[in-house]
């Protein structure tokens, strides 16, 4: 409140500001700002407008689509290009690396397994 409009919100305990002062400013600086400050502390997601991520949903689909020209464009010999990473997004959480890859149990390896736990 008082970085958009210059008032303080300890005026409520000293009597100079009223509740329903302070909800018609909320909501003015909600249509000034377009979003909310509040929002964007508790989620990071509310720290891009929806213009912006229509913005890096377009800017995703023409690197995509580029890539996609030059690949089916580019002869057999062609150095080889990486596929674009799309434009991180805030409060986007990181993808999970690939899995590890576990070789299989022999079957003397699972018939041992099981001799052993009717054993017990």
């Amino acid at each position: 409140m008082l970085q958009f409009f210059g008032i303080d919100l300890l005026d409520l305990w000293r009597g100079r500001l009223s509740l329903r002062r302070i909800s018609v400013l909320i909501g003015a600086l909600m249509r000034q700002t377009g979003r909310s400050a509040l929002a964007a502390v508790l989620d990071e997601a509310a720290e891009w407008s929806e213009s912006e991520y229509l913005l890096a949903r377009v800017s995703d689909a023409l690197e995509l689509s580029n890539f996609l020209f030059i690949k089916a464009n580019s002869g057999e010999e062609a150095q080889d290009i990486p596929v674009p990473d799309p434009l991180p997004r805030p409060g986007q959480i990181e993808p999970e690396p690939e899995p590890v890859s576990y070789t299989h149990a022999s079957t003397d390896e699972v018939v041992d397994f099981f001799t052993r736990m009717n054993s017990l």
